[in-house]
């Protein structure tokens, strides 16, 4: 039962790494990257950043022009802007329907990927035994506990192994959140102390007093 149980310690693995980065977070980094893939999506994306790239440039010439010193130059460019801004948002509505079903996807395969297995592998293997525990170290009830279920008495069922390894799992990460966390704001707190500087003048007083 080697294969299951690598498995059930797979599957909870990709789970908890899905949660604790953040299934939207992946979602907007899988979906800028294919973007830049050869796919329908991928033209309309690139339009739209340059879109924005033109946008951004005419809206800061516009905020740099004065409206009653160079009026011809700022209706100009105010017609620009409001024709770009249109443009964009035309794309952005485009791609949020394009984004919205290939974030049905992704729902969908992390489904099929995770949330499926995590039912589906344990009811299969149930009455299997990932396996045995040592004879005698355990009393009766912690066994019956372990092998709950349907696995033989004295085993380790899968559903037992699925609830220790996303335990497990589920510590860790928070033990490593916390760690990068603190780590974190050490490296904030600490401020570099200038190095103290002393003119001549300051040096030079106390060996005048000592003549003196």
């Amino acid at each position: 039962m080697t294969r299951v149980l690598i498995t059930i310690l797979a599957v909870e693995l990709l789970a908890q790494f899905i949660n604790a980065i953040g299934a939207s977070h992946i979602n907007d980094l899988l979906w800028t990257l294919i973007n830049y893939l050869p796919v329908s999506t991928s033209k309309a994306a690139a339009e739209q950043r340059r879109l924005q790239a033109e946008y951004l440039k005419i809206r800061r010439a516009l905020n740099a022009t004065s409206s009653q010193d160079e009026f011809a130059k700022w209706a100009k460019l105010r017609r620009q802007h409001d024709k770009l801004l249109d443009q964009l948002e035309a794309a952005k509505k485009g791609l949020e329907a394009a984004r919205s079903q290939f974030d049905k996807y992704l729902k969908t395969i992390r489904i099929f990927v995770t949330t499926v297995p995590q039912y589906a592998v344990p009811f299969w293997y149930g009455k299997e035994p990932i396996f045995w525990l040592p004879y005698g170290w355990f009393p009766f009830y912690a066994e019956w506990i372990i092998s709950f279920p349907r696995a033989p008495l004295g085993s380790v069922s899968a559903t037992s192994w699925q609830l220790a390894c996303s335990g497990v799992l589920k510590l860790l990460s928070e033990i490593i959140v916390f760690i990068v966390k603190q780590l974190s704001r050490q490296s904030k707190t600490q401020v570099p102390v200038p190095a103290a500087k002393t003119t001549i003048g300051a040096r030079e007083k106390p060996e005048a007093k000592k003549e003196l």
